[in-house]
């Protein structure tokens, strides 16, 4: 099942990244198609363990039949508290696949992709309440403005958000084909497929609240992780990338690095990948997905 459902980015470079010990503990937050995860395992003796977490409920049908393997059905935003409950803490990796696996593109029913028609749905976690469709049909303008130039980095987001707006007083926009439709003018000619992948992901993004996830989750990795444990991180648009980018460098989100009294940075991580780290022209031949991928590797101090 692990080659259909999701080809692993990277996967190399990543466990380069992880520097894995074979009795180490690691954790892979990203399981989906579980193709990072069991290398990690392969590179394990009887004494290592693998935490995965992954909150959609078709990655469960490639769990790892490992006695070394646990599975956690949760968002990696809870990573801290669930690694205390498996007695797990602290641990010697993190890894994180930021990307949309290739299987949820190809569901048309979970609605994540541009080229099938189906309900506007893209939750990561089929029990979560919030939808596509939802917010569509019911944020306001200045919202769906907001979300569309901030997480799609669409350059003409107003006229978007008022278009959107002013279709759904005549009729509820329920479907992928809906919204195409109610859109269509805005779509840059020869740039349609382009376009419409920005607007998927500004809605899949709100939809999963992923920089707000994103952001707890790497807050917990400080403690998480034992000093010289690794944190091995791939993003896909630049939103991710640079709070990644500025976490590594700073252990925060904003402003300068603290100081000591003697001037010293505090700081919780060492940064190992001073440039991200991109995807071979090999690996771009067989896999379109790496193409935007951008990897990057801290060391806590």
């Amino acid at each position: 099942m692990l080659s259909t459902y999701h080809q692993p980015v990277m996967l190399q470079a990543c466990i380069n990244g992880l520097a894995i010990k074979p009795n180490g503990t690691y954790v892979d937050v990203t399981f989906g198609g579980g193709g990072h995860s069991q290398e990690i395992i392969n590179q394990l003796n009887a004494d290592g363990i693998l935490v995965a977490f992954d909150q959609d409920v078709d990655a469960q049908q490639n769990l790892i039949m490992d006695e070394r393997f646990v599975f956690i059905d949760q968002n990696f935003k809870f990573l801290k508290n669930n690694l205390r409950l498996h007695g797990t803490l602290p641990v010697d990796g993190i890894l994180a696949d930021l990307g949309v696996s290739s299987h949820q593109f190809d569901i048309p029913d979970r609605g994540f992709s541009i080229r099938y028609d189906a309900e506007l749905d893209m939750r990561m976690d089929q029990t979560s309440s919030l939808t596509a469709k939802e917010i569509i049909n019911t944020y306001t303008e200045e919202n769906l403005h907001k979300i569309f130039g901030m997480y799609g980095e669409i350059q003409n987001a107003k006229s978007l958000a008022k278009t959107i707006v002013t279709a759904r007083l005549n009729q509820t926009i329920n479907t992928v084909n809906q919204l195409k439709s109610a859109i269509s003018a805005l779509i840059p000619k020869q740039k349609e497929n382009k376009y419409l992948a920005q607007v998927f992901q500004a809605l899949r993004i709100e939809v999963n609240q992923e920089m707000e996830a994103l952001q707890v989750f790497l807050a917990q990795t400080i403690e998480v992780l034992k000093p010289g444990g690794r944190l091995v991180i791939m993003s896909y648009h630049s939103l991710e990338d640079r709070m990644v980018k500025n976490f590594m460098a700073k252990g925060k989100f904003s402003g300068e690095v603290e100081k000591d009294f003697f001037g010293n940075d505090i700081k919780p991580f060492d940064v190992i990948t001073r440039k991200s780290v991109t995807a071979s022209a090999q690996e771009l031949e067989t896999n379109n997905r790496a193409r935007s991928a951008r990897l990057r590797i801290a060391v806590k101090r």
